[in-house]
């Protein structure tokens, strides 16, 4: 089996992230995409009683679609979630076929050599990269070559849908309808998140 995962913060999981991973199963060799939510991201300032609400809007996100799958690998060790372990922990879980596949997109993509375990990361992972600026050269990041990254990048158009805009905009009162799933918005209301 050839394995794709898609780790993230997914606060919250919007249409971007569906498109995102529609898109590797119609151009990319996978029959599933396993979606991660951090249980504490290392990089990233957030509300540790936010993550259940995260994993619980994820698995409202993709019910419809079989090929989509969601994963509870870093809620079950509740500390920080560094992506080097949780990799290790799934090649034990999955029989794969090559090197295990991720969704990232070039914001973090860029920061790769600040994360936990970085030489060792780009060992056993392949990268599928996301463009998410509209100033996009692909040659620079040969660099990331040299040092023995291994992507590829998709070629889906630049999709400016970002969790951070949704959040601000709930908060604000303003409409988060087209960016985010409808069972995703009932939920962010009937819990009422992201209101300060």
């Amino acid at each position: 089996m050839k394995l794709c995962i898609f780790p993230g913060t997914f606060n919250p999981v919007h249409n971007g992230h569906l498109y995102m991973a529609e898109y590797i199963l119609k151009n990319f060799d996978f029959k599933k995409i396993l979606f991660i939510p951090a249980f504490v991201p290392p990089q990233k300032e957030i509300f540790p009683q936010l993550a259940v609400h995260r994993y619980k809007m994820v698995e409202l996100a993709i019910k419809n679609n079989p090929n989509f799958e969601i994963s509870d690998i870093e809620y079950k060790h509740s500390g920080k979630s560094y992506t080097y372990l949780t990799l290790l922990e799934l090649y034990k879980i999955y029989a794969t076929e090559d090197k295990i596949n991720m969704i990232i997109g070039t914001d973090a993509f860029e920061n790769l050599d600040t994360w936990y375990e970085s030489e060792k990361l780009r060992q056993i992972v392949d990268f599928i990269v996301f463009i998410r600026k509209n100033d996009f050269e692909s040659n620079k990041y040969d660099e990331m070559r040299r040092k023995g990254y291994r992507f590829h990048f998709a070629e889906m158009p630049f999709n400016d849908i970002s969790s951070s805009e949704i959040r601000e905009n709930i908060k604000n009162g303003q409409s988060v309808s087209g960016l985010i799933p409808e069972e995703v918005e009932r939920y962010i209301k009937d819990n009422d998140l992201y209101k300060n």
